[in-house]
């Protein structure tokens, strides 16, 4: 008897968690997820709000069940096609990227979730950093198996591909949020699918061999003043300690909550201010966060160990050695730029446009290095500079993403020095 009650009661449970979740994801589509209270979440499922914070007790909580809803089906989804007809027939990148195009809304939230959970206080930050082991290793099995029966070239390194291959996939789907008119997510996994059955660095026997003398090599764009951090540089020097004080701390508050649910009152606080001080200084937190993205970049664009490359190709190569001085030494920079350009996916937030500009530049960038490279006979002519930029920009963001969820996992400047030794062969 006691065991056919709590079978019941636990039925109930699930049915309760289950229709909580649904009624999240309508609300979460229709009204966007930072503007969803968990009030809104229990009306829509019919039931009080007490009632639904005995199932979840944040909205951080409950957004991580609703995408882990979208994770399983499409776990469910690769598992099936490993154990199909056709053994060793990949592709299964564009099919499942195809079927998350048709589920409404997975875009968005599984970006908002990305960002959201990359710091570890976060309540899904050991789900996502479990998604994305379980997502390694099925990648991995899935690469092995079509290397086994020449889907993919036998010397492409399983495991290396799919660490690749999850977070340009990562990157893209960001990615489309800000740029739909230059990203296509299936035709891009694709199209990788694709360059994966020729061996890493293959180039056309009759492609032309490099030029001796290049063409110009493009400069690199700034981005600082995107966001202008007005006043940064004037000011007596107390004043200007404060300001960079305030700066660092909002910076690292963005990094851990997020944008919309940190306040100026939080902000003030973890500096040591009072609110009016910190509003001497910022008249708004509009301006503070445009503030910490102008420092951002020109933290970045500033780095002593950058020098420019005399060839378009070298300039590419040599950006993994930036990816490591931000990994290193400033890994705060990697933390609030995921989660900013994760939450300012709508198209209402006031980093939103930042990112969209920020995003263009850096694509149109990689662009015209490729553009130049292919001219200098270092790109083979098989590969499309304007695909190349988009990969690039997905991969390196992707990349950011999974280390910022296991550091120990993932080494984003030897994951991204492989895919330009692919892109661009030596020799």
């Amino acid at each position: 008897m006691t065991t056919t009650t709590g079978s019941v009661r636990s039925a109930r449970t699930e049915r309760t968690r289950a229709a909580i979740v649904d009624a999240a994801h309508e609300t979460f589509v229709a009204r966007g997820y930072r503007a969803t209270s968990l009030r809104d979440v229990a009306a829509a499922a019919g039931i009080s709000h007490p009632g639904l914070l005995r199932h979840f007790a944040t909205k951080d909580e409950l957004l991580a069940a609703v995408v882990d809803s979208f994770e399983k089906e499409n776990e469910r989804r690769l598992l099936d096609r490993l154990a199909g007809d056709q053994p060793g027939a990949f592709g299964y990148g564009s099919e499942l990227a195809r079927h998350n195009e048709t589920v409404p809304g997975y875009l968005a939230l599984f970006a908002a979730l990305t960002g959201e959970a990359s710091t570890p206080a976060h309540p899904a930050h050991e789900f996502m950093r479990d998604r994305y082991a379980r997502l390694r290793a099925l990648s991995a099995d899935a690469i092995e198996e079509s290397i086994a029966h020449d889907g993919v070239a036998a010397d492409r390194d399983p495991a290396g591909e799919a660490v690749r291959l999850a977070a340009a996939w990562d990157g893209l789907q960001l990615l489309a949020q800000y740029l739909p008119e230059r990203v296509d997510i299936v035709a891009a996994l694709e199209a990788h699918e694709q360059d994966l059955t020729l061996p890493v660095g293959w180039r056309d026997p009759a492609d032309p061999a490099p030029a001796a003398h290049a063409a110009p090599v493009p400069p690199m764009p700034s981005f600082a003043a995107l966001a202008p951090a007005a006043g940064a540089d004037v000011g007596y020097r107390v004043g200007r300690e404060r300001r960079a004080l305030i700066l660092e701390g909002a910076s690292s508050l963005f990094a851990q909550e997020g944008y919309g649910d940190t306040s100026l009152r939080d902000i003030a606080e973890r500096v040591g201010v009072s609110k009016s001080m910190l509003l001497h200084y910022y008249r708004s937190k509009e301006e503070l966060l445009s503030a910490v993205l102008s420092e951002r970049d020109r933290r970045i664009e500033t780095r002593e160990s950058y020098v420019r490359a005399e060839r378009a190709a070298d300039e590419l190569r040599a950006l993994p050695a930036g990816a490591s001085d931000n990994a290193q030494g400033a890994p705060g920079l990697v933390e609030v730029y995921a989660v900013l350009s994760c939450e300012a996916v709508p198209a209402d937030h006031p980093a939103h446009a930042y990112f969209e500009r920020r995003f263009r530049g850096v694509v149109d960038h990689f662009a015209a290095l490729f553009r130049a490279a292919r001219q200098d006979g270092d790109l083979p002519s098989h590969r499309d500079p304007e695909f190349e930029a988009v990969w690039l920009v997905a991969l390196w963001d992707g990349l950011q993403y999974q280390w910022l969820y296991d550091r120990d996992a993932v080494d984003v400047a030897a994951e991204l020095t492989a895919h330009l030794d692919d892109v661009l062969p030596r020799g």
